[in-house]
């Protein structure tokens, strides 16, 4: 069900008089926006620091800046207990500079518990943004100028969707879309659903728009982003026809997606990913176990035959489709026999790489509340093992692309070595090689001289 609702064209008039009003009072101040967590925290950022430039903000990369917005991830408490530690540091800029504007943004903003530590002993912070308003940003920065004070009350999440806010991109040629916001799959282990909200999904029209935007820009990598884009529904059009419709957008550019929940992934979209050569061959689709009862017990809704059903059918239709995928280990109760399940679907699936964690316990979950008589060496043990034979699979089938030519996408520099440039394959693979900065935003032809479990290595031809 499509229960999408959109902020009004006179409340988004109303945020763009608050910019003006600020810009008015903005004698060259700064702003900083830090991002943790996810490609769609990365997203919303964007807006943020393009809302903060419309607002006369020179936009740096210094926590010192006269406003800094901290875009929060909450997936897990360590993540948590980074950004409040990280916080706790800007006591001493606030201190130099008490005009020092702080906002805590992003999906700890929409926590109670946090609110509530953040009011009493995060004084520092003058207001917060949950994931569902800050597109209020110019409203509440105003407020924070003219009436002073701190904005932290407890808000009821708005979960309307803003269309038309700016971007400032932090990598001119990849660009993220955002399709859709929030979750409804309420998987025993996360928080998102209870921070982010529950699905909305954009006008198939505003996306499409959008990805012809960008694709007239000259941008060559552009991902499409929901917490599950396979339960796109806007407009009364579903994931494949979005897809669909973007990638027969004119231009050069590479079509990506992320995430697909493996209970809304279909025939249709494999079917659709293959008939458009645009859209990367590479689905990233989490499994998390490869146990039926631990899948039951996180709430997947799917079972192991029905992953691998799809998995197969993706191959048979799309030739040198890779997969990826994130695994949990140690979820409470896994038995050996459950570990196993896991092992033997990582040797059935030979995925390309897989994002491997150790189930930690997420406060506010269900899964918090179960019994977990597992060991933490018992986890790190089975963590290992999965690792190792992950390894080892992704280092035999990538052996046979040595001394092949593979086309790619130059999207950045590396932060050291030798190999200072990197790229991504039609398949999503990342290609490290030696080259000049100037590359960055084109394609090039690169022969693949070796391999590791991280990235190919290559060199220009």
């Amino acid at each position: 069900m499509d229960r999408t609702k959109f902020v009004s064209e006179r409340e988004l008039e109303y945020q763009r008089e608050c910019t003006e009003r600020v810009r008015a009072m903005n004698a060259g101040m700064t702003a900083f926006v830090d991002t943790y967590g996810c490609q769609q925290n990365e997203a919303d950022s964007e807006r943020m620091r393009g809302m903060l430039r419309e607002m006369g903000y020179t936009i740096v990369d210094d926590d010192k800046a006269d406003v800094v917005v901290i875009n929060s991830c909450a997936v897990r408490e360590h993540a948590e207990q980074r950004v409040l530690g990280n916080i706790g540091h800007m006591v001493h800029y606030k201190k130099i500079n008490p005009e020092q504007k702080i906002i805590l943004a992003g999906c700890m903003a929409g926590e109670e518990t946090v609110r509530q530590t953040v009011k009493k002993s995060y004084r520092q912070v003058d207001a917060l943004l949950d994931t569902t308003s800050f597109w209020r940003l110019p409203e509440t920065l105003l407020r924070l100028y003219e009436q002073g004070g701190r904005l932290i009350e407890h808000a009821e999440p708005d979960s309307r969707i803003a269309e038309g806010l700016p971007v400032v991109r932090t990598v001119p040629h990849k660009a993220y879309v955002s399709i859709m916001y929030g979750c409804d799959n309420f998987c025993s282990y996360c928080i998102v659903p209870y921070v982010r909200g529950r699905e909305r999904s954009r006008d198939p029209k505003d996306v499409v728009r959008e990805v012809r935007e960008l694709a007239a820009d000259g941008c060559h990598d552009i991902m499409l982003l929901g917490q599950n884009v396979n339960s796109y529904s806007g407009g009364g059009v579903d994931f494949p026809e979005l897809l669909s419709r973007c990638a027969e957008v004119e231009g050069d550019f590479t079509l990506r997606f992320m995430t697909s929940h493996p209970k809304d992934c279909s025939h249709a979209l494999i079917d659709a990913i293959a008939a458009h050569p645009k859209v990367e061959r590479h689905i990233h689709l989490p499994v998390q176990s490869g146990s039926d009862e631990i899948l039951r017990r996180m709430n997947r809704r799917y079972t192991v035959e029905q992953y691998c059903e799809l998995v197969d059918y993706a191959r048979e239709k799309i030739p040198g489709v890779i997969f990826t995928s994130d695994i949990i280990v140690g979820f409470p109760s896994e038995s050996d026999e459950d570990f196993e399940g896991t092992v033997e679907l990582v040797k059935r699936v030979r995925y390309d790489s897989i994002f491997t964690f150790i189930y930690s316990k997420r406060a506010g979950t269900p899964a918090a509340e179960m019994d977990d008589p597992i060991t933490h060496e018992q986890k790190v043990k089975r963590f290992r093992r999965l690792m190792a034979l992950q390894d080892e699979i992704t280092l035999e089938d990538r052996r046979p692309l040595i001394g092949s030519t593979v086309r790619v996408h130059i999207d950045g520099e590396s932060r050291s070595g030798e190999l200072n440039l990197t790229a991504r394959t039609q398949e999503g693979r990342l290609v490290s090689l030696k080259g000049d900065s100037g590359l960055i935003g084109t394609y090039a032809d690169v022969k693949v001289t070796d391999i590791t479990t991280f990235s190919l290595i290559g060199e220009l031809k």
